[in-house]
């Protein structure tokens, strides 16, 4: 069983997500804006994270940069989950250190398929 972290302001997003990773077995894990986001991964060390980029208090950019910064989050997989979808912006996703960008509204096949790629 492995360890996912959800950063994502939004209620309907998480429930969205926690809804497709529901049949799993993996333990999942919430936290609701990027300073929370940082403080659980450094306390869940999770083998994965899925991080919303536009949130309260610290973006998603950020928390990527700042936890890429750290030995135990070197390799840990990263995907942004937004709806920025500027070529621009996926520049900037994958600058700041994410392993993947993905787009929404997303299909719940690319979350499956991101698991099965990243665990």
């Amino acid at each position: 069983m492995s360890k996912i972290l959800i950063i994502d302001d939004s209620l309907v997003e998480i429930k969205i997500l926690q809804s497709i990773l529901a049949d799993t077995g993996h333990q999942i894990t919430v936290a609701r804006n990027g300073e929370e986001g940082e403080q659980t991964a450094r306390i869940l060390l999770p083998d994965l994270i899925f991080l919303d980029v536009v949130m309260p208090k610290k973006n998603g950019f950020q928390v990527c940069r700042d936890l890429r910064k750290e030995l135990q989050f070197k390799e840990t997989p990263i995907i942004l989950l937004t709806s920025k979808s500027q070529d621009t912006d996926k520049f900037w996703g994958k600058q700041q250190g994410a392993t993947e960008y993905i787009i929404k509204p997303y299909e719940p096949q690319q979350i499956v398929e991101a698991l099965k790629k990243y665990l």
